[in-house]
C-alpha cells in the first residue's frame, strides 16, 4: 500500500523548492569556490613578480577604491537596467578577464600592470554585480522566505572562505599559478547558466526619475533611506558597527598572531573561530523564523558583537579569545542575515538597487577605510585597538538606541 505526499496547510516552502533561486545557489557555491582560487593566486602573482608586498596592496586598492566609488552608481543603473542583465554582463566579464590572466600566466607573459587592470575589473563588477544580486533575491522567493535565502547565500559564502584556499593553495603549488586563474574562469561558467535562466523582468517605471540625469537617480536614493527614520538609524548602526569590527577583526588578529602568539597557526585558528562562528549565526539565522522585536535583537547583535571585540583587547589567553571570537561570530552572523531581510522586506521595489547599493557601500565598500585606521592603532597598542574599536561602536549602537525608531522596528 502506497501513501501519496499531503501538504500540510499553512507549513511554509523552502526556498530550494524553487529551481531559479536553486540553480542560482548551486551555481553561486561553485563560482565562490572558484574565487578563492583568484583571492589566493593574484597577491601570489603579485609577489612572484615584484617580491614587494606594497604591490599586493596597491593591487588590491586597484580592487577597492572603484568598488566603493561605483557602488552608488551600481545601484541606480540596477533600478533602471533589469538586474539579471547587469549580473550576465559583470558575470561575464569577470570570466574573459580572470581568463585572459590565467593564459598569459600560462605563457609566462604576465605583468604587472596586467594584474592591475584584473583587480579594477573585478572591483567594477562587484560595485554593479552586488547590487544587482541583492535586488534580485525579492523577486525570486516569498517576502517570508527572505531570510533563509539570504542566509542559505550567507552559509555558502561563507563555507567556501573557510573550505577554498587550501585546495587553492595545493593547486598553485602542484601546477601553478596559472591553473588557479583558469579553474575560476570555468567557475564563473556555473553562475552564468542559471542567471540566464532567470525570467526576465522589466525595471518598475519610475516617473519621477523621467527627464531626470543619473546623478539624481543616486540622490533620490539617498533621499529614500534618510527620510525613513527606522532605516536611516539602522543604515548608521550597521556602517559605524561594520567600520569597527573589519579592521581588527583582519589587520588586529593578524597582528596578534605575529607580535603576541608567535606564530600564523594562532592566526588561523582564530580567523576560523571568526568565521565559523559567522557560519553557524547564518544556519540559525535561515531556521528560525524571527517575526516580531526585530529593531531589539538587531541593536542587542550589534552590541554584543562591539562588546567581543572590546573584549579582546583585555583578554591574554588564546583559547579565550578562540571562544569570544566563536561567539561574536555567531552573533555577527545571525544580526547580518535579518539585517539585509528586514531591507530587502521594506524597500519599494522601484528603490530595490539603490538602497541595497547603500547597504553594500556601508557594508563593504567601507571596508577599506577600516584597515589602515586598524593597522595606525595596532601600531601604538593591539589590545588598544580593539578596546577603543569595540567601545566605539558601542558607542554608536546605543546613540541610535535612544530614539524610538529602531526598538519599534518589528
Amino acid at each position: 500500500m502506497t501513501t501519496a505526499a499531503v501538504d500540510v496547510p499553512g507549513r511554509p516552502k523552502s526556498v530550494f523548492a524553487n529551481p531559479h533561486f536553486r540553480n542560482l545557489w548551486l551555481g553561486g557555491g561553485v563560482s565562490a569556490l572558484g574565487d578563492q582560487f583568484y583571492l589566493v593566486a593574484l597577491p601570489w602573482l603579485v609577489l612572484q613578480l615584484t617580491g614587494s608586498n606594497l604591490a599586493v596592496g596597491t593591487v588590491l586598492m586597484c580592487a577597492a577604491v572603484p568598488r566603493a566609488v561605483l557602488m552608488l552608481a551600481g545601484g541606480a543603473v540596477s533600478d533602471r537596467i533589469a538586474p539579471r542583465r547587469i549580473m550576465l554582463t559583470t558575470a561575464s566579464s569577470r570570466t574573459i578577464f580572470v581568463a585572459a590572466v590565467g593564459v598569459l600566466a600560462w605563457f609566462h607573459i604576465e605583468q604587472l600592470w596586467h594584474l592591475y587592470i584584473l583587480a579594477f575589473a573585478f572591483g567594477t563588477a562587484d560595485a554593479f554585480g552586488l547590487p544587482a544580486f541583492q535586488a534580485t533575491l525579492p523577486t525570486l522567493v516569498d517576502r517570508q522566505q527572505l531570510q533563509s535565502a539570504n542566509a542559505s547565500f550567507q552559509s555558502l559564502y561563507q563555507i567556501a572562505t573557510m573550505v577554498g584556499p587550501a585546495p587553492a593553495g595545493m593547486v598553485i603549488k602542484a601546477v601553478g599559478v596559472a591553473w588557479a586563474f583558469l579553474i575560476d574562469a570555468f567557475s564563473f561558467l556555473f553562475i552564468l547558466a542559471p542567471i540566464y535562466m532567470l525570467p526576465r523582468t522589466k525595471p518598475t517605471p519610475k516617473p519621477r526619475a523621467e527627464g531626470k540625469h543619473f546623478g539624481h537617480d543616486i540622490l533620490d536614493g539617498l533621499h529614500y533611506v534618510w527620510r525613513d527614520p527606522a532605516m536611516r538609524a539602522l543604515m548608521i548602526v550597521m556602517t559605524g558597527v561594520n567600520l569597527c569590527v573589519s579592521g581588527p577583526i583582519i589587520v588586529g588578529l593578524a597582528a596578534l598572531g605575529k607580535f603576541r602568539f608567535g606564530t600564523p597557526t594562532a592566526f588561523g585558528i582564530l580567523i576560523s573561530c571568526w568565521s565559523g562562528g559567522a557560519l553557524l549565526g547564518s544556519i540559525a539565522a535561515g531556521t528560525r523564523k524571527q517575526r516580531s522585536h526585530r529593531g531589539w535583537t538587531m541593536l542587542l547583535a550589534s552590541a554584543a558583537v562591539c562588546l567581543g571585540i572590546a573584549a579582546l583587547g583585555v583578554l591574554s589567553a588564546q583559547w579565550s579569545m578562540a571562544v569570544v571570537l566563536m561567539a561574536t561570530g555567531i552573533v555577527g552572523g545571525y544580526n547580518n542575515v535579518v539585517l539585509i531581510s528586514w531591507f530587502q522586506q521594506r524597500v519599494e521595489h522601484a528603490f530595490m538597487g539603490r538602497v541595497m547599493s547603500v547597504l553594500m557601500f556601508g557594508w563593504v565598500g567601507l571596508m577599506p577605510v577600516s584597515y589602515p585606521v586598524a593597522g595606525a592603532l595596532a601600531q601604538w597598542s593591539i589590545g588598544g585597538m580593539f578596546l577603543i574599536s569595540g567601545l566605539t561602536g558601542l558607542a554608536i549602537t546605543f546613540v541610535c538606541a535612544i530614539g524610538p525608531e529602531l526598538r519599534r522596528v518589528q
